[in-house]
């Protein structure tokens, strides 16, 4: 499997990865635009405008995007982060040009109908009342809004329900122009793709929008903090957040060994220490996340009001522990389903192309399997160790919890507990 890169001379750039034996294909333009480049006024406009974005264009409906990719059996979505947008289809390899025009189209075409947007504000809203009513997905909106207070990033995708409120076409159309740039687009491919008949197609699409300079998001600054939410809820949901290693550090691979180690699969320290040997919860898990300039490890748990105290103390403890008793074997089994999920993953020509446009935005290339496999076998047990003695004792941390969390030990109470 070939990867290649081409960039036409206003800065858009075409990647593709050609992944022999596929009849199918994922296509799709990452757009460097999410919810960290927001003002806070614009608060959860990149996501309502991935939601416009399929509400038709100058040269079809709704109805008619939709039709043009499902009448080939194809499948057309979006999605948005804090970093990028995403607007993507899997076809059939004699549907790619199809694809591409459609996808084109709903960037560079929308019409942005009053009547589409009022259906779409009411749609968000509804999607907005789902989070705030599913406990295990809001808390990590509070977790993130502590973690960076006053920062782009700390504030929900969604966006709050009166900015969703007040948004209007204007709205809409300032933030494309200040961010839906040639140079922040890059078109991925991967599976049944000819990278030269791409470029051809993505040159007639959008070799003629004018290059404009790149707006970077504001630096991010972890902070840290507590959030409670006390609701009568059946369980006291619990979520703690460290600053760990950014996308470009070379510790990240590390942070993600030990995430595995500590809190990633049933043979992890977490999971059967809190939930196999002591009952204390059904689910817990430890995470690392990362961005381009910062990065958390997070964990969560849920488990009854009377045990959460002693849950979140012994969370504590696993963490302290690991920094002192991390053994080899853990790390290498952490490693060895880490490298695991990264290949298995890539079979999917989705997931290839999701990961081309990605490395493309953090490194500026796409680094060969081979080396980020090197990366990944290259992590020792001191990294490991090293990382983990950051976290469990100087990291800054924030905390959020919702439920019954009256007696629920404080942030600072863990912190002293983690001084210990």
């Amino acid at each position: 499997m070939t990867v290649n890169l081409t960039t036409l001379p206003n800065g858009f750039r075409i990647v593709t990865e050609h992944m022999p034996s596929l009849q199918s294909a994922a296509i799709g333009v990452w757009v460097l635009a999410g919810a960290r480049h927001e003002e806070a006024a614009q608060n959860g406009i990149a996501h309502f405008l991935e939601h416009m974005a399929f509400k038709g264009t100058t040269t079809r409906s709704a109805l008619q995007i939709a039709e043009a990719i499902e009448d080939v059996g194809g499948y057309i979505n979006a999605y948005t982060s804090r970093e990028v947008t995403a607007y993507y289809a899997r076809v059939l390899e004699e549907d790619v040009p199809l694809a591409l025009d459609v996808v084109a189209d709903i960037l560079r075409n929308p019409v942005f109908d009053a009547r589409e947007i009022e259906v779409e504000r009411g749609v968000i809203l509804q999607e907005i009342g789902q989070a705030l009513d599913t406990p295990d997905d809001i808390i990590f909106d509070w977790l993130q809004e502590k973690a960076y207070p006053d920062h782009p990033l700390g504030r929900t995708i969604l966006g709050a329900e009166e900015r969703v409120r007040s948004f209007s076409r204007a709205d809409l159309d300032r933030f494309v122009a200040q961010h839906y740039q040639p140079g922040q687009m890059i078109l991925s491919a991967a599976g049944a793709v000819d990278h030269d008949a791409l470029v051809r197609e993505a040159e007639a699409l959008f070799a003629d929008m004018a290059a404009a300079p790149y707006q970077p998001p504001a630096p991010a600054r972890f902070a840290g903090g507590e959030s409670r939410h006390i609701k009568a809820l059946e369980q006291a949901h619990f979520a703690l957040a460290f600053e760990s290693p950014d996308y470009g550090d070379p510790m990240i691979y590390a942070a993600q060994i030990y995430a595995s180690a500590l809190g990633g699969s049933m043979s992890s320290r977490l999971f059967q220490e809190i939930r196999e040997k002591r009952g204390l919860c059904y689910t817990i898990y430890a995470q690392a996340g990362a961005y381009a300039d910062t990065g958390m490890t997070t964990i969560y748990a849920g488990t009854a009001a009377d045990q959460m105290e002693g849950l979140a103390q012994i969370t504590i403890d696993e963490m302290k522990r690991a920094a002192s008793d991390m053994t080899q074997s853990e790390v290498d089994r952490a490693r060895a389903q880490m490298k695991a999920g990264l290949l298995m993953g890539l079979e999917s020509p989705s997931n290839r192309a999701e990961r081309l446009a990605r490395m493309l935005q953090i490194w500026g290339r796409v680094p060969e399997l081979d080396e980020v496999v090197e990366r990944i076998d290259a992590v020792s047990l001191a990294d490991v160790t090293t990382l983990a003695e950051t976290l469990a004792s100087r990291a800054p941390a924030a905390m959020a919890l919702y439920g019954p969390v009256e007696g629920a030990p404080t942030l600072e109470a863990l912190q002293d507990r983690r001084a210990a």
